[in-house]
């Protein structure tokens, strides 16, 4: 088994959910952290789901994150395990109004 840690980018996140990270064939990862940076100059809110098995779940919904603010909801003591064709999404609630910074352990 192969352990690489990675990162993963999304610019300009959106009002659609968009995928950030997806564990692809034969990948176990373990999100390590996740940053979600405000690149507007008014509050907004973002939602982050997590699909597994083909159900979602909210991670988070309606995080507000300040002007010129980030929220880290994974990092420190809080993990995110993932298997084979789980993906992580984000959506703000205006467009083009964050960027979004993924750290992965992947094990293959």
């Amino acid at each position: 088994m192969a352990n690489s840690f990675k990162n993963y980018f999304l610019k300009n996140a959106n009002t659609t959910s968009q995928n950030v990270y997806v564990a692809g064939a034969g990948v176990s990862a373990t999100v390590i952290g996740m940053t979600i940076g405000n690149t507007t100059a008014a509050p907004i809110s973002a939602n982050i789901t997590v699909t597994s098995g083909g159900t979602s779940y909210f991670m988070l919904q309606g995080a507000t994150i300040a002007t010129g603010g980030a929220l880290v909801p994974i990092g420190g003591d809080q993990k995110l395990v993932l298997e084979t064709g789980d993906f992580v999404q984000v959506q703000t609630s205006a467009a083009n109004s964050a960027d979004v910074i993924v750290s992965v352990l992947e094990i293959t």
